[in-house]
């Protein structure tokens, strides 16, 4: 009470992020004072809790991140901590296998066992990253859990290995490569993710506070092991048992993790279900809506193959075929439908609305040839007609909905076409 009426007037506020809140208050002698003030209930900023943020959440948390973040990380951190005892147990295998404790074993012959699973990791880490890597992008999520349950079943395999000596080489090289690709396809998906949860261009405190948390889970995951590795040594059943409860954990925390993300990027699959939803109810889905109808898991089948960025002879064998794919089209994109695909050849000119608006007309195409009857440069026509009066309401609404269409995640190769303009 007495402090109270010592003060004269707030002169000012200041806040640091949403974590901590001052006031600048003139006492009645003239003096400045500062002092922290209430939020939410409770003192900001000087708590077990406040520092904690501070070593392991991004600066100026959570307005710096997506409404996402925080879900996102704390299945990860679920995820991260089951494969850290899961990759003890498979560690302790590879080392049992290579001679660990074996009187009979060499030295040489443990390294070059050690050696060759490196190097064709090395081998199959270049390999993907040159056939897939421009999927990664387009596809975040899919990759994101396909490399978690990939590296689930390298992990099976060493454990498994040591059981078949005559083999062990061999299928400790398969698990290596396996391992390589987990680790392309989970780094790059995890940069990519970085890039949506960043808000003010703060990629790399994401990633380093991430690496923090990270970090922070493999302690305590190195602490249960080394209470682990005394009961599972000489016990396999009790080791495979204890991998296949880690491992459901794993893959269930893996899983919520990619469905707790909602990206506010179109790719092929979110700009699909926000299409058909549209042409069917009229509405645009939100992010959140789309995101939760996203699949997750990888497709090694589609009915008709949507291409972006193709070459000209990919749509068109002649000149009378340009006509034909000039006909009602002014657009800086061809479409055409070619072995039962439907292949966009963009201009050199078409800017990110005209992929937007190329990718909606292709999907319309794809969702309607696998009936359709009718002449294919026929029904290509009538697209376009069609496209020319859905398209700039679609856009309208897709902005509204809060979707970003500044830019897409369209997987597209980055073939470029100018062509002669149908003459009269």
């Amino acid at each position: 009470m007495a402090d109270r009426e010592e003060i004269e007037s707030i002169l000012a506020t200041e806040r640091y992020g949403s974590q901590e809140t001052w006031r600048y208050l003139v006492r009645k002698d003239g003096h400045l004072q500062r002092k922290r003030h209430a939020v939410h209930g409770g003192l900001a900023g000087n708590s077990i809790s406040s520092v904690f943020k501070s070593v392991f959440l991004p600066q100026g948390y959570p307005e710096s991140v997506s409404e996402d973040y925080l879900q996102y990380q704390l299945w990860d951190t679920v995820q991260a901590f089951s494969s850290s005892l899961s990759g003890t147990l498979a560690t302790q295998a590879s080392l049992k296998g290579v001679g660990v404790g074996n009187q009979e074993a060499t030295v040489a012959a443990a390294t070059i066992t050690w050696l060759l699973r490196d190097g064709t990791g090395m081998l199959g880490r270049i390999l993907f990253a040159w056939l897939k890597g421009s999927k990664l992008d387009s596809e975040a999520k899919k990759w994101r859990l396909f490399a978690d349950i990939l590296n689930d079943v390298a992990m099976f395999i060493e454990i498994a290995a040591p059981y078949f000596p005559p083999f062990f080489t061999l299928i400790i090289c398969i698990a290596g490569i396996f391992k390589s690709i987990v680790g392309v396809a989970g780094g790059a998906t995890r940069a990519a993710l970085t890039v949506h949860q960043a808000r003010r261009n703060n990629m790399a405190d994401i990633s380093a506070k991430d690496g923090s948390q990270e970090t922070l889970v493999n302690l305590a995951g190195l602490l249960v092991s080394l209470a682990l590795i005394p009961l599972v040594t000489e016990n396999p059943v009790l080791t495979f048992i204890l991998f296949f409860l880690f491992t459901l954990l794993h893959l269930f925390a893996n899983y919520k993790a990619v469905r707790s993300v909602v990206m506010d990027t179109l790719n092929e699959a979110r700009l699909s279900i926000v299409l058909h939803h549209y042409i069917r109810h009229g509405q645009v889905l939100h992010p959140a809506e789309a995101n939760q109808r996203e699949p997750v898991f990888l497709s090694f089948r589609r009915s008709v193959h949507v291409k972006f960025g193709v070459r000209l002879s990919d749509i068109i064998h002649g000149p009378e075929e340009l006509q034909l794919a000039l006909k009602n089209n002014s657009k800086p994109y061809l479409i055409g439908i070619k072995k039962g695909a439907v292949c966009v050849c963009l201009g050199s000119d078409a800017s990110v609305r005209d992929e937007l608006m190329a990718a909606c007309q292709a999907l319309c195409l794809s969702a309607v040839l696998s009936t359709a009857s009718q002449d294919a440069w026929k029904l290509v026509s009538q697209s376009h007609q069609m496209n020319d009066k859905m398209f700039p309401t679609f856009l309208t609404e897709l902005e509204k909905a809060k979707w970003q269409i500044d830019r897409t995640l369209l997987d597209r190769d980055e073939w470029r076409v100018e062509w002669t303009k149908k003459t009269n």
